[in-house]
């Protein structure tokens, strides 16, 4: 987890507050504000699902390089004007869409 988040992807891992020593997961800054990844028991759960965590970055097409050179199978994305993006799975089958939001992504109707 730490290798994908961390180095592959580039996010700066926290400290979690000690209050949480018990729960084996890391905690990453993202933007201003956080996100915690924790290490579960095995859940019944579908093996195929839509639900996403979504990271915004400033280059995509750096992001969708950076993951194919490492080998991530990239998962292209049906298009959204103004909104570049691609999605993949983390080595524990979790989905993450990566986008961009172009300057008149907000405006455009």
């Amino acid at each position: 987890m730490r290798a994908f988040y961390g180095r592959l992807i580039g996010l700066e891992e926290k400290q979690p507050p000690s209050s949480l020593a018990q729960f084996k997961l890391v905690w990453f800054a993202v933007g201003e504000g956080e996100m915690e990844l924790h290490f579960l028991p095995t859940t019944d759960r579908p093996a195929e699902n839509d639900q996403h965590i979504c990271l915004m970055v400033d280059d995509v097409d750096a992001y969708r390089h950076r993951l194919r050179a490492a080998g991530v199978s990239i998962i292209e994305a049906e298009l959204i004007p103004l909104r570049p993006r691609f999605f993949c799975r983390d080595p524990f089958g979790n989905l993450i869409e990566f986008t961009t939001l172009l300057s008149e992504y907000y405006s455009a109707r």
